[in-house]
């Protein structure tokens, strides 16, 4: 339960049982100028298929019943079986009640597409909600995608072409390189990138890019409120300090990994009680973990520090 934001023991969570759960309506937002009407809470695809295709199913199936709209996933997660996870459990018209998005990693025109393709056919669908440009974590990848053949001819093509109705991007290591992809092209409808109570302090996207994200009116996707559980690991905040202080600010959904449908309900449930921060406990938290440990001793997925020792950049869809 080390991964993501597996926001579990929460008492809130403990106290509802899953009847009452399921009716409890599920707080809503609408992603930026997509227009999506998004659950606040959104599945996480990596874990789909980590305790197997069987409970990968049961977890989607579940989050359905309790309200969750967008589900998550990407290509490379387990070289697409997340991907087939899902094409195993939206049958029976299922696909059509949920918002289902994917990823290419891919920096080429050709590549995208071919991965495109890919995740269609596993995903037994006909178009995507949201592709994103995954994981852009340097300057060299974001001059890949905006040049001749680029990965960016294929978001703009597939969205004209009805297979996915709406792009975007994602990545986690460096606040300025999604600032370019922000200046570089005006047709992103999505951003997604960290958002946590330790971020503030180093690199941070909350300060940097999340204002001209919504300048932009682009939607915003969270992710990393747990900072892989880098902020529980090294004691610096709770899970629930994490969680509420993730949907407190500016963001319009948060994706959460999970493992088995316990986790999953213990997540929603937290999210479906939750309140949102005071500027005061916002700032008394921020003071507080100002103190430490911050930067890639937390956030190991970040740019290291001038001079640091010993990195190993993080990579979505790692375990830890």
């Amino acid at each position: 339960m080390e991964r993501r934001t597996f926001l579990s023991l929460s008492t809130a969570a403990l106290a509802m049982d899953p009847k009452a759960l399921a009716d409890t309506p599920m707080p809503m937002s609408t992603l930026g100028k997509s227009g999506l009407r998004v659950s606040r809470f959104t599945l996480g695809g990596f874990h789909m298929a980590v305790k197997g295709e069987d409970e990968g199913v049961r977890i989607i199936r579940r989050a359905m019943e309790l309200g969750v709209v967008m589900f998550d996933s990407a290509a490379k997660y387990h070289d697409g079986k997340s991907d087939e996870v899902y094409g195993k459990a939206l049958t029976d018209g299922r696909r059509q009640k949920i918002l289902l998005m994917s990823k290419a990693q891919v920096r080429t025109r050709d590549g995208a597409m071919k991965q495109l393709e890919m995740t269609l056919k596993r995903m037994k669908t006909d178009y995507l909600d949201l592709w994103c440009c995954h994981e852009v974590a340097r300057h060299d990848e974001v001059d890949q995608i905006f040049s001749p053949n680029g990965s960016l001819e294929a978001f703009v093509k597939a969205k004209k072409d009805g297979k996915v109705r709406h792009i975007g991007f994602t990545g986690h290591h460096d606040p300025t390189v999604h600032q370019r992809l922000l200046d570089g092209f005006d047709g992103w409808e999505t951003v997604q990138h960290p958002v946590n109570l330790v971020d503030p302090h180093y690199l941070s996207f909350l300060n940097s890019v999340l204002p001209n994200i919504r300048k932009k009116g682009l939607g915003l996707l969270a992710m990393k409120s747990n900072a892989i559980g880098g902020i529980t690991a090294n004691k610096v905040a709770t899970i629930e300090e994490c969680l509420r202080y993730t949907l407190s600010q500016d963001v319009d959904t948060l994706v959460s990994g999970v493992e088995t449908v316990q986790q999953l309900e213990q997540n929603v449930a937290i999210v479906k009680s939750f309140k949102k921060m005071s500027g005061k406990e916002m700032s008394t938290l921020l003071d507080r973990t100002r103190k430490g440990p911050i930067g890639t001793k937390v956030e190991r997925y970040k740019k290291p520090e001038l001079g640091a020792l010993h990195y190993r950049p993080h990579e979505d869809g790692e375990l830890a």
